[in-house]
């Protein structure tokens, strides 16, 4: 199919009315794009144009005052006007080598009338040429998306549809991906490669060359390029590109989604994986088989609780967008479901120091992203599991994220994510929680507070709390608290005769106060202390 052409100068010259004419200047930019006609006899003209209008005067506005032309000249030029087309005899008799460099060093074409001629021939004629051009420019538009979209439904790849990109637009079109895996249609040799690269590079802002982002995820999955050296991008060609990409990005995003659920299926290996069951080798040989080679150096396990209603669909757009986020974060994510729980494992592609902070960042993105909302994925927290150096202990990663979890459930106040080497007390607790004193030493050691505050509303057992959190500071425990320092003076004299005025200076009684409080929390958080024993982690 020949390409889709828009009207440009050189094309207005070969028309009738303008059989005697002269381009005294410009004559480079004879390929600028004409999009309407307009007569201007006015000298403030840059709220008028809207850009590659083609300009008939018949210079009154100057009447050879070379200085006025100029200044006129000047706003068109910074208008984006397409040409200057002047009658020559009523008003101007020459143009000036001033005017003719102005214009020639900006590639505006300047075209005199030889003769008297009718402006409203002119635009009549034109504009007729360009509203039936625009009409076809939408026939031809609407049968490239179809074609596109039968294209969607049928091909695997994308290199059907540059062809056709290519077809209706005349253009060489470059795809780059970011797998670095440039697609070039039509196809050119290694010397043409690289010469298109350059002329790409050093043409910048270039009316010869366009190109639009393909964004799949959120996130770039390549750039097409559409390049011309002969004429200039026109509106067909831009829309084109536009549809093109749109079409594009959905056919990646098929691709992806494909592989993504290719992978949640072959998941039975992974399980056995979380469940310990498999060595050193055994681990690099099934990741070797179904991710690749890599080089991990460590890794974790991550655990996230989506609402039952959550479609297979939603999931795998899910895991999808997840892993686009933690890759870019050095992560190589493999996603399971195990117990109705949707199990994120991150192997470690970067160094072994800064893989928190790196994962870290990665939640931040996925906790103030509005991909959730959109997909109706409603992850309330996550929870990350030890970080281990050998692939074999991933097992282990697992149940710490699966205690981590448990102990989220409890936490005061609630956070997005937690990590498992952060619960410090926590874990301590739930080691000895099932033991039936521990709630008589609890009650030992801060009932006497706990009952004066219901009696009293005393505040007590906040101030306790943040006093030790202070490490004993009175003026920072104050702030905290935002109470004068007088009322604190008198709640820790209250402290005092009930737990003892060694509460703060006895070492052990201290730690002991610090303990019972996390306990505390802990238990009043789940209502109840609960005997469970089981060899294997389980999630309910």
């Amino acid at each position: 199919m020949q390409h889709h052409s828009s009207l440009a100068v050189k094309d207005i010259l070969s028309r009738k009315h303008f059989e005697k004419t002269e381009v005294i200047a410009g004559s480079e930019g004879l390929t600028r794009q004409v999009k309407w006609v307009h007569v201007v006899e006015v000298p403030n003209i840059r709220k008028l144009l809207n850009g590659n209008e083609l300009i008939l005067s018949t210079g009154v506005v100057w009447k050879d005052n070379d200085a006025l032309l100029i200044d006129f000249l000047e706003q068109l030029i910074d208008c984006g006007a397409a040409g200057l087309c002047i009658e020559i005899g009523t008003y101007t008799e020459t143009i000036s080598e001033e005017v003719i460099k102005l214009a020639d060093h900006h590639r505006f074409p300047i075209i005199l009338f030889l003769e008297e001629v009718q402006f409203v021939n002119i635009t009549q004629d034109i504009h007729v040429q360009l509203i039936n051009q625009h009409y076809q420019m939408i026939q031809d538009l609407e049968e490239y998306s179809q074609k596109l979209n039968q294209k969607l439904l049928t091909i695997e790849n994308s290199l059907e549809m540059l062809k056709l990109m290519n077809e209706y637009t005349g253009l060489q079109v470059l795809m780059k991906t970011t797998n670095d895996e440039d697609v070039y249609v039509p196809e050119l040799n290694g010397d043409d490669q690289g010469s298109l690269l350059t002329y790409i590079d050093q043409s910048g802002d270039s009316p010869f060359i366009s190109h639009r982002h393909v964004p799949v995820m959120e996130q770039e999955y390549g750039e097409i390029f559409i390049v011309s050296k002969e004429r200039e991008i026109n509106e067909f060609d831009l829309l084109i590109l536009d549809r093109t990409t749109t079409v594009l990005a959905q056919l990646f995003l098929r691709e992806m989604y494909v592989e993504e659920r290719r992978r949640t299926e072959k998941n039975e290996w992974i399980n056995n994986w979380l469940d310990g069951e498999h060595n050193e080798q055994e681990t690099s040989e099934n990741l070797i088989y179904y991710e690749g080679k890599m080089n991990v150096l460590g890794g974790t396990v991550a655990i996230c609780k989506l609402p039952s209603a959550t479609s297979s669909s939603d999931i795998t757009y899910l895991n999808l967008f997840i892993r686009a986020i933690f890759e870019q974060q050095g992560f190589h994510l493999i996603a399971t479901e195990k117990h109705g729980y949707t199990v994120y494992i991150l192997l470690n592609k970067r160094g072994a120091g800064s893989w928190k902070q790196r994962l870290g960042k990665g939640m931040q993105r996925v906790f103030h992203t509005e991909f959730l909302k959109k997909h109706a994925c409603q992850i309330k927290s996550i929870a990350v599991g030890q970080y281990t150096e050998s692939l074999s202990d991933i097992g282990r990663s697992y149940e710490t994220a699966v205690e981590t979890i448990k102990l989220q459930r409890n936490l005061l106040p609630e956070q997005f994510c937690n990590y498992y080497e952060d619960l410090h007390m926590y874990r301590v607790i739930s080691l000895v929680k099932t033991q039936k004193e521990f709630q008589n030493m609890i009650n030992e050691y801060l009932n006497p507070v706990i009952e004066y505050d219901q009696k009293y509303n005393g505040k007590l057992l906040q101030t306790l709390r943040t006093y030790l959190a202070c490490s004993g500071s009175k003026k920072e425990t104050a702030e905290q608290l935002f109470i004068v320092r007088q009322t604190l003076y008198y709640r820790l004299e209250k402290l005092e005769k009930l737990l003892g005025d060694d509460f703060m200076s006895n070492p052990e009684k201290r730690m002991a106060i610090e303990f019972m409080l996390f306990a505390h929390n802990y238990l009043n958080a789940s209502g109840s202390v609960q005997n469970v024993k089981s060899d294997k982690p389980v999630l309910t």
